[in-house]
């Protein structure tokens, strides 16, 4: 697994999706309950940035449908979403964030 520099642990506001493109992949980089997240920016529903959305309970928002996914396994709560979305490994290193959106043989 390959880890990248996603952002700094004091770019994330509470609560507040943080979006960072991470080799060709757009990520959703979120802080909630003392945790960080990392979880595919684009809704499995409609082609739409998940980042623009809500969070709450740990679930992210899309703002288009409403669709909820879980930012521990990117499951879909409730239609119209049905597919889930991909969640990436985190990694906190000092004061920054790192994500692995690959994985390695």
């Amino acid at each position: 697994m390959s880890f990248v520099r996603a952002c700094a642990t004091r770019d994330l506001e509470e609560d507040t999706p943080h979006r960072v493109e991470l080799d060709g992949v757009s990520v959703s980089v979120v802080r909630t309950a003392g945790e960080v997240f990392a979880i595919n920016d684009i809704c499995s529903h409609a082609n739409v940035s998940l980042s623009e959305g809500e969070v709450e309970d740990c679930q992210i928002e899309c703002w288009l449908h409403g669709s909820s996914f879980d930012l521990r396994t990117g499951k879909p709560s409730g239609l119209p979403a049905t597919r889930p979305v991909p969640v990436y490994p985190v990694k906190i290193v000092g004061d920054d964030v790192l994500v692995s959106v690959t994985q390695e043989s």
